[in-house]
């Protein structure tokens, strides 16, 4: 009898344990993609706020001018990339609530940067390419979080794609092709929808080695939110070419 009742004690504590690692990983999880969406929000809003104060009736303002035809222009097309760099270098070094801070400054920065699609697409096809970026990245995030396949191998062959279209993008600065742009498009699409749900089984993996100390797990946090926003982002600039209807 002693012996069933220890075994019972056992198989009870590694369930109770179980069930507290769970509980720990859908926190984790779901801070992760609160993040990401705060992230998101703000992107959203300083686009859309610096597009307004750039534009007044059709024309743009000295505001405008200064941000989208002068020399400026390449500060802010530069200053996200700038910030990633950064983030991710320093974070180890940073406070949990510096790097926080750091990611919103970023959002933001990407949001200036991200203005000019108003002057290209309608603002409708730019809603509509957003929600079609959500639910299609709300689908592959899902299936990066459940899947028992391991995609580290998948993961290397996009990191190796993705420095390939980085050479064409900046080839096709020179070549102007549309054709070039159109693959260019479809192969970005097909990167970042694959990254999407790389990065999303990385970053729960990532919790077994931080788990044990709340710091490194806020940081993890903020970095795999910085992945998935990213992510989200690129996929929606690429979908945007496809789906896009230029004013």
């Amino acid at each position: 009898m002693a012996d069933f009742r220890n075994t019972n004690v056992h198989t009870a504590s590694r369930q109770t344990a179980g069930v507290a690692y769970d509980e720990g990983l859908r926190t984790y999880m779901l801070r992760v993609y609160n993040l990401m969406a705060l992230g998101l929000a703000i992107t959203g809003v300083a686009a859309y706020g610096t597009f307004a104060a750039a534009v007044s009736n059709g024309q743009l303002t000295q505001f405008g001018t200064m941000l989208y035809a002068s020399p400026l222009k390449w500060v802010v097309m530069l200053a996200p990339l700038a910030m990633v760099f950064f983030l991710s270098f320093r974070i180890q070094k940073m406070s949990v609530a510096a790097a926080q801070t750091t990611f919103w400054v970023y959002a933001a920065l990407m949001g200036l940067s991200l203005s000019s699609i108003f002057l290209v697409f309608t603002g409708t096809s730019i809603v509509q390419t957003f929600f079609v970026t959500a639910a299609a990245f709300g689908a592959l995030s899902l299936y990066g979080y459940t899947t028992k396949r391991d995609l580290s191998a998948m993961g290397s062959f996009l990191m190796m794609g993705l420095f390939g279209l980085i050479i064409a993008m900046v080839v096709n600065i020179f070549l102007q092709s549309s054709a070039m742009q159109f693959a260019i498009s479809a192969i970005g699409v097909l990167i970042f929808a694959g990254l999407t749900a790389y990065d999303t089984q990385s970053i729960k993996d990532m919790y077994y080695e931080v788990e044990a100390n709340e710091t490194m797990t806020g940081r993890a946090a903020i970095m795999g939110a910085l992945r998935l926003y990213l992510d989200f982002i690129n996929l929606f600039m690429f979908l945007l070419q496809f789906m896009g209807n230029r004013e």
